[in-house]
């Protein structure tokens, strides 16, 4: 059984007593989380070990440079608000104090223990594995980062953990078949660094050793996460593929689950058009001749108040809006119209993707749920919920008639009402009941009370996101 998540090597470095770092970028497109991990017997001797000081200043020494080296002349970086970095010359320094000559014609003073010696021995394009830098500190290795991202080097490897950086477009030469061939089994390190060179070490792992082997995948919002992920699972369907059974292989199964989940649980976001709003496992099962034989998702803490509330330029999760663009007798059945009509959707100006045809997105997602196995049954079910949502927010209360009661505000509220109660197959009565009223149950009765509109508002949305969190959950 093989599992995607990442860890693969953090129990090997651990007996190694390996001591790790966290570095943090501070411009905004390198702001990553990058772990190195150090073993202390590569650079001193192992009494270090037991000389907790020592080895902590040995450590530090090798990873920032020793600042006895920084002398005047010394090429060095040294930190700025706007830039983050900036490279300079030492012009001068007293005591712990030293004045730099920055690359843009600045003049700072900074502390000694404040600025880094730059690597001038670096190639010019960088280099594939920062291991092999002379520094490992933050802007060495963001540097270095910066050179192969402008050479359309988006992957770069620290050890066997590999970093990467969204390039913002498609490079579909390097994900094509091709690039999946060369990978397959070629060891690690052996060609530049790739998703398909860590989901290949996993996968002979697994193989060779008949152990579950991890890939984790994280990043900030926007980072490239989810394209990831996918990029893994379509090399793992590669090396696992076998024949087709009944019309829908394996591997395509695991494959179409992806624009299922993004459909249901994916939304625009400030930074990003298709931002998963919900963490998930997926694991994926090989028999014992490597080919896949089954896959399970767990999914956790979806982002149940965007359901209710969206601010422009986001929207809310991509269904509402396939459903609002599918075919006339769709729209007609379920009682839609334009996402602009509906309160959970207009609370946003953004409608509308640049690129992306929600009618198209649509059709695609059905087919999707067909490979997956989703029945038609089952597919009306949930398009129907979808659209009860939709219809529920649409219920506007106004005052009743007893103190502190409400009702339903006029005929649009009714009607969303009466439809919402059909999409659920309830009772309209007990629908309202629900929305309106609070029930408390005693040990000796059953007590209810009247809620105000605004109290009617809450639980309206309350009832919106519990049905959608439930969807998503099946």
């Amino acid at each position: 059984m093989f599992k995607i998540a990442w860890e693969q090597e953090w129990n090997s470095f651990m007996k190694k007593r390996a001591i790790y770092c966290l570095v943090v970028g501070k411009a905004d497109i390198y702001r990553n989380f990058l772990f190195f991990f150090f073993d202390p017997e590569q650079v001193s001797d192992r009494n270090c070990i037991n000389e907790n000081q020592e080895c902590e200043t040995q450590y530090a020494n090798f990873v920032k440079g020793s600042t006895e080296n920084i002398i005047v002349g010394s090429e060095v970086w040294v930190e700025d608000q706007e830039l983050a970095w900036l490279h300079g010359t030492v012009s001068k320094i007293t005591g712990q104090d030293a004045e730099i000559e920055t690359s843009n014609g600045k003049k700072v003073t900074a502390k000694l223990s404040k600025i880094y010696p730059k690597d001038m021995e670096a190639p010019a394009g960088g280099v594939d594995d920062m291991t092999k830098l002379s520094y490992l500190h933050e802007p060495g290795v963001l540097e270095n980062l910066k050179t192969r991202y402008e050479l359309n080097e988006i992957y770069t490897y620290t050890g066997n953990i590999l970093i990467a950086i969204n390039p913002f477009q498609r490079l579909p030469h390097l994900y094509d078949g091709h690039m999946m061939q060369q990978y397959k089994g070629a060891p690690f390190g052996e060609l530049s660094p790739h998703v398909f060179a860590v989901a290949d070490v996993a996968y002979r792992a697994m193989i060779n050793e008949g152990k579950s082997n991890s890939i984790l995948v994280s990043g900030e919002s926007g980072a490239g996460k989810t394209e990831t992920t996918k990029m893994l699972m379509r090399y793992l369907a590669f090396l696992g593929g076998r024949a087709a059974t009944e019309g829908r292989t394996v591997e395509q199964q695991v494959l179409e689950s992806n624009p299922v989940l993004e459909a249901f649980g994916n939304a625009k976001t400030v930074r990003n058009n298709n931002s998963s709003r919900f963490g998930k496992f997926v694991e994926i099962q090989f028999d014992k001749h490597g080919r896949i034989s089954g896959a399970a998702i767990r999914t956790y803490l979806l982002e149940r108040s965007r359901v209710c509330q969206v601010s422009s330029p986001e929207r809310n999760y991509h269904c509402f809006y396939l459903l609002c663009a599918a075919p006339q007798e769709e729209v007609e059945k379920y009682k839609l119209g334009s996402p602009k009509s509906f309160h959970y959707l207009n609370q946003s100006t953004c409608f509308e993707l640049v690129g992306v045809s929600d009618a198209h997105d649509y059709l695609a997602t059905r087919r999707a749920m067909d490979i997956v196995g989703i029945s038609a049954k089952e597919q009306e079910a949930i398009f129907r919920v979808v659209a009860a949502v939709l219809h529920l927010g649409n219920i506007d209360f106004t005052k009743g008639k007893e103190v502190d009661s409400s009702v339903p505000k006029d005929d649009q509220a009714k009607f969303h009402l009466k439809t919402t109660a059909e999409l659920l197959m309830c009772d309209p009565v007990g629908l309202e009941d629900a929305l309106c009223k609070r029930v408390m149950i005693t040990p000796e009765e059953v007590i209810k009370r009247s809620l105000d509109p605004q109290s009617a508002v809450i639980s309206r949305d309350g009832l919106a996101k519990t049905i959608y969190s439930r969807l998503f959950d099946w």
